[in-house]
Formats: structure tokens, sequence, C-alpha cells
């Protein structure tokens, strides 16, 4: 039996944001036809002081596409310390008519990829289409993917602000190197946009029109009275019991969907605010795959805020790998 094994460096040869876009739409608009499956999620935590942990998302794609396989990720932040990479993963990706193995692909790619497609998609379908400031909480490994996918579904933005509250000469680093970065990474020429590293929080985000959350946290950095009127929120951090970026009083009145809602209610930032009683499930709007497809209306006017809870189902993994298995 042969099986097709791809890695970073044939991953990034095969891989293009806009083609990964596209998959990840076709993926939510596949869900609200039933065609998605999203078997549980399985954690764990290792107990090392160090935020080491473990996750497997596992489910598949039904109609047309037909796969199904599993993700297992591991994340050890440590790992900096010992020169080697802190995002470890493998995607298995199996034909549901036979079982038979399609391939196996390095998982911590197109988890970028895949989630930074993501992000831009809950904002192309939820923020104002005018929005020209572009907010980054956290500035790890995930950011780029995210300000790639943005930039490419958002042409008119101006200026891109990027924020690490625990290390300001990340940040600093980050802004320095994002147009080179574009230019290497994705092909992306955007020298005409502004990369600043954030220095004032509260004032940054009363700035922006977007904001993108990626962090680990556990307590909000964002707080509700920071917030401008017709703000955009995709929330990537939170996917994890306990996980909490942005103040709960943000949810008040919010526009709220998920990528799939009994995963977010029970592990993304929406777990909380409904705890605690910040908004009740029948407040929520859906999921954004029934925004993609006009069943369900999106922002219903200009000064409302959004908010996308992404967790990150296995059905983005199966189809970015499927993209590069077959290029």
């Amino acid at each position: 039996m042969n099986v097709k094994v791809l890695g970073t460096e044939e991953l990034k040869e095969r891989l293009n944001i806009g083609e990964v876009i596209e998959g990840v739409k076709a993926v939510y608009e596949a869900k609200t036809k039933g065609e998605i499956i999203v078997w549980p999620l399985v954690y764990h935590e290792f107990e090392d002081g160090k935020g080491s942990n473990m996750d497997i998302r596992s489910g598949g794609i039904k109609g047309d596409i037909n796969i199904h396989g599993m993700k297992m990720f591991n994340e050890f932040p440590g790992n900096h310390e010992l020169g080697i990479p802190s995002h470890i993963a493998w995607i298995m990706v199996f034909d549901s008519t036979n079982g038979m193995p399609i391939g196996v692909v390095d998982g911590a790619y197109v988890t970028g990829m895949r989630t930074g497609s993501a992000g831009a998609i809950g904002a192309k379908a939820l923020a104002r289409p005018e929005s020209e400031t572009l907010m980054l909480l956290g500035a790890g490994q995930q950011a780029m993917f995210q300000i790639a996918a943005t930039l490419t579904l958002f042409p008119g933005l101006k200026k891109v602000l990027i924020a690490d509250p625990v290390n300001q000469p990340n940040a600093e680093r980050f802004a320095d190197n994002c147009c080179s970065r574009l230019y290497n990474e994705f092909k992306m020429d955007r020298s005409e946009v502004i990369f600043e590293a954030v220095t004032d929080l509260a004032q940054a985000v009363g700035e922006a029109d977007i904001i993108i959350t990626v962090t680990p946290s556990r307590s909000p950095v964002i707080k509700a009275e920071w917030v401008k009127p017709g703000t955009h929120f995709s929330c990537i951090g939170s996917d994890m019991e306990g996980k909490e970026e942005i103040d709960p009083e943000i949810f008040r009145g919010a526009r709220v969907f998920g990528d799939d809602l009994d995963q977010c209610k029970r592990v993304g930032e929406m777990e909380i605010p409904l705890k605690v009683g910040t908004i009740t499930e029948a407040e929520l709007g859906g999921e954004i795959g029934q925004v993609l497809t006009g069943e369900v209306q999106g922002r219903t006017s200009e000064d409302q805020i959004t908010i996308f809870d992404a967790t990150g189902i296995s059905a983005l993994d199966l189809i970015t790998a499927k993209i590069a298995l077959e290029a």
C-alpha cells in the first residue's frame, strides 16, 4: 500500500491562501446541508507546568467529497527553549467509500492555513464591508495566517495593528517583518498597508473595525468599554473549556455565530458568557455556514457588534489536506 506523506515544505508549494479560503467556505456551507460529521473532541493537558496539551479532532465530509479522518495536535510551548517546534500535528485522510488511506500530511501548517481562512471568512460575513483597520490580539504562530487571509478578503484594509500583551518586543518584531513575510510566505505585496505594534491596547481596540483574537488566555484581555459600535470579532484562541479572550459583556446585545454551535457552547468563546447568563442560547444567531448560504442574516445594523466563535472542526483540516494531496 502506497500512502502519500506531505511535510511542511511540500505543503507550502502546494497550498495557496485563496484556494484554502474557498475550501473552508465550502465546508461551512456543506455543514448547513448536514454533510459534515463532527465527532467528539479529545483533549489532554500534560502536567508539566508549561501549558503543554494535546487534542484530537475527527470527523468527515459526505457528499461528493466523501472523506473522513483525524488530526492529532500537540502544543508544547517549552519547546522553544529546546530549539524545536512548539506546535506539532499530523492529519490522516481516508476515503469514506472503502476506508483506504488517501494520505498523511503535516498538520501544523494546515492548521495555520485553515484557521487563518476561518477567521477571515467570519470577518467577511459579519464585519462592515468598508472596514479599514484590522487588529490582531496575539503575535504567535497563527497571527500571520490570519493577516494574510484577511487581507485577501479585505483588499481595502489600510492598517494592521498587532498586540502582544505579554511580550511587547515580540509585537514590534512581528510588525516590522509583516511586509516581507507576506511576500515571502504568501506571495502578497501589500506594501501600502501600515503594520504597527500596539502600545495602548484600549486605544487600539477603539480604533479597530475587525479584531481577531489568537491567544491561549484564560481571562478576558479586551474589555467591553474599549469597543466601538460596529466592531467585528473573530475569536480563534478559545478552543478549550475555560479559555476566554474577550469580556463576556461584549456578547450582550451582539450578533453571535459559531462554526459548530454544540462545540462552541462547550469550549468556545461563548462558553463563559452562556454560563454566567450574559447571553442565552436563544439569542445566538446560528452557525457561520447559515450566513454564507443566506439562510440567516448576519449583521443587522452598522452599529451592531458581531462575533464569530471559531473552535475549529476536523472537516477544515481534511479539506485543506485533500487540496494539498490532489495538487
